[in-house]
């Protein structure tokens, strides 16, 4: 499927990030990066394996603490906030994790409700209902609504992981690696979610990967994060439109056409 064409307010950050550093112990894993992310955005940060990717989406969410630099989510620094701040601006973010994080000993349902009769307080029975069937409806699973996690398939899991993340209506969307370890035909799919949910969501997102297809697919800008940093950004064909010798076997070893 094409990705569809949406409003993206460029005048309007909803994640700025300045000077970002961070290491463990001697090794430096971002070296002082600056990114922006936009109302309405799919930003797609994209790097091999051990490049930092998923380090960046733990700084934003205030799981790691940034070695030096800022980073501001919703007009909030994340790292000069009380903890109860901090809690709320996480319920505004919602997190796709690689391996879906769904309660195994829970049916479909009840990880679906977990989030909502923990953090909305008074919600009524009927509004959790309509909300899980909405959600359901918006991933295409409706059927699995009584099945238990080990008895969907890793996209079908996938797919739950981000409903659940959904139902909380999340201004901000934080997908790592939404297609590894999937069946090419499985990608498509996903990689099509993600952009359903960023046209009938209005959401803003950050896609860490380092899968091409769903680089190409989603992303409406890219960042590719090289040796701590981004050395290119822009569209997917601006990023790849070079010779350096970082870059070409990436994308080559992708066999994108």
């Amino acid at each position: 499927m094409e990705k569809a064409k949406v409003e993206i307010d460029y005048n309007n950050e909803v994640i700025r990030i300045r000077g970002l550093k961070k290491s463990f112990e001697d090794f430096a894993v971002l070296r002082g990066i600056d990114l922006d992310l936009y109302q309405g955005e799919n930003l797609v940060v994209l790097g091999r394996s051990g490049t930092g990717k998923s380090v960046l989406i733990k700084l934003i969410s205030g799981l790691l603490k940034p070695d030096h630099g800022t980073i501001e989510v919703l007009g909030q620094e994340v790292n000069n906030i009380s903890d109860k701040n901090l809690q709320e601006l996480r319920i505004r973010i919602g997190f796709s994790f690689q391996n879906s994080a769904l309660y195994d000993s829970m049916t479909v349902r009840k990880n679906l409700e977990f989030p909502l009769v923990r953090n909305r307080k008074g919600i009524s029975r009927k509004e959790i209902d309509i909300a899980v069937e909405t959600v359901l409806e918006a991933v295409g699973l409706s059927q699995t609504i009584n099945q238990m996690p080990s008895e969907l398939s890793g996209g079908q899991r996938k797919r739950i992981g981000i409903a659940r993340t959904l139902i909380l209506n999340p201004e901000i969307m934080l997908y790592d690696e939404p297609t590894a370890g999937l069946d090419p035909i499985t990608c498509i799919e996903i990689n099509d979610l993600i952009n359903e949910v960023q046209q009938r969501y209005k959401t803003s997102s950050i896609i860490i990967t380092h899968d091409l297809t769903c680089a190409k697919s989603t992303g409406d800008r890219i960042a590719m994060l090289l040796d701590g940093q981004f050395q290119r950004e822009g569209t997917f064909e601006e990023v790849f439109d070079t010779n350096d010798p970082r870059v070409k076997p990436f994308f080559d070893y992708n066999f994108i056409k």
